[in-house]
């Protein structure tokens, strides 16, 4: 039986253990968790999630999105990641949330059951000679990263914030209300905020302490997870524009949209933990429960977790890789996952799918109006000088013509995208 090794078991590492393995390939699967930590993480567990519970919207209810088309891309080419978070999920409107444990318990179930896939507790340290694929994502750990920097040259660097999370029972719920936005179910606890109340947390929030990150003045953010001071410092409504707009947030108690809200939402399928949306930081802790607490409802919040920032690492991908996520310089090497310069738990996921897939079936190209194609198109055209990493967006599809409204072009990507993924699975 032909093998490969494939470094590192978070979202990437485990699907493309998954799609290689079930292609007939026996894995080797290298995890350094839980002898050697990354800053980040906390457990052994395989597909550890450190940051959102969120993966993403779905396609419901006759809304359609680019996240909800990846996802169902994902589901026609058998994802493991996909499977075990539709089988962990918690509310979440119209979101797909997990419970962080029993997400990566299932995961680690399914990876280590597998009769092709070898888990190795240990850390793999330098670029293999022979076939394999390199998932060790955002956290690198120093000595693979400078193997890989030695082949790939010039690495992205940008730095990632986790958002804390709180006991339910802690919340003061004669402050807060529950209710989707629009009324759209009953996933969230929202903190209602008066101006007043907006200008006291504000003033405090971009005065508070922060825990800086080494060279964290040559750093820069990625947009789609800033820390909630580093928006606030852009200007004093940036956050009401934000992760705290009350935009559909109807106040049952006054009959009107507050002046700004903090969502919170489920992060475990007991219901007992909810995370604050939106608001990755890098306070120093004690300065989060001081300026957490000044939103109405959390005066006495339990806090089970507090922020961290972290730096990610990703590579130059239109510089380094070929359109089948190989290096350039040594097409022995896959790089799936964050690592290729996607931005996203699903994402990432999809990277690591494709890369599994390319490395046992052979290579092939991914269909360009698809969802996973047009991550990939992104990573090899962009400008070199000018990228950085992305999120799936229907702006990365091909371009239509002769559609009109936003919604019908949406559903055009994706009824497009679905019937070419048929196709390529079918040939497969």
């Amino acid at each position: 039986m032909t093998s490969i090794k494939i470094i590192r078991a978070g979202l990437a590492g485990c699907e493309a253990s998954w799609q290689a393995a079930n292609r007939g390939l026996h894995v080797d699967l290298y995890e350094m968790r839980p002898t050697l930590l990354t800053p980040a993480h906390k457990t052994g567990q395989l597909a550890e999630i450190v940051c959102s519970n969120s993966l993403g919207s779905e396609n419901k209810d006759g809304r359609v999105s680019a996240a909800g088309i990846l996802k169902e891309e994902l589901a026609l080419l058998d994802s493991l990641i996909l499977s075990c978070a539709q089988a962990s999920r918690v509310p979440a409107g119209g979101a797909l949330a997990v419970d962080r444990e029993k997400f990566s318990a299932l995961v680690t179930e399914r990876i280590t059951s597998h009769p092709n896939i070898t888990l190795i507790r240990e850390e793999f340290t330098s670029l293999p000679e022979e076939t394999a694929i390199i998932a060790s994502g955002p956290l690198t750990s120093d000595k693979l990263a400078e193997s890989l920097r030695a082949i790939a040259g010039e690495r992205i660097y940008f730095y990632d914030a986790v958002a804390p999370v709180i006991m339910r029972d802690s919340i003061d719920m004669s402050k807060v209300f529950v209710s989707g936005r629009y009324g759209r179910g009953d996933d969230y606890i929202n903190c209602p905020l008066s101006q007043e109340e907006y200008s006291r947390f504000y003033d405090e929030l971009i005065h508070a302490e922060r825990s800086l990150p080494h060279d964290f003045e040559k750093g820069k953010y990625f947009e789609g997870c800033m820390p909630v001071e580093a928006i606030a410092e852009r200007g004093v409504d940036t956050l009401r524009f934000g992760p705290m707009k009350p935009r559909g947030l109807v106040d049952p108690k006054t009959g009107r949209e507050p002046y700004a809200a903090l969502q919170l939402r489920q992060d475990n399928s007991d219901g007992t933990l909810y995370n604050l949306v939106g608001f990755q930081t890098g306070l120093k802790w004690g300065e989060q429960k001081r300026v957490f607490s000044l939103i109405p409802g959390l005066e006495h919040a339990e806090f089970v977790r507090l922020g961290v920032m972290h730096r990610n690492t990703s590579v130059n991908a239109p510089a380094v890789l070929d359109e089948w996520l190989r290096l350039k310089e040594r097409t022995n090497i896959f790089l799936a996952g964050q690592l290729t310069g996607v931005e996203g738990y699903m994402e990432s996921t999809a990277m690591g799918l494709a890369a599994g897939v390319n490395a046992s079936c052979g290579l092939r190209s991914w269909p360009r109006e698809t969802a996973i194609g047009s991550l990939i198109h992104y990573l090899m055209t962009t400008e070199p000088k000018h990228f950085q990493p992305m999120n799936i967006n229907l702006g990365l599809f091909p371009e239509l013509s002769g559609i009109r409204g936003k919604k019908d072009r949406a559903q055009f990507h994706r009824d497009r995208a679905i019937d070419s993924m048929r196709n390529f699975v079918r040939g497969l």
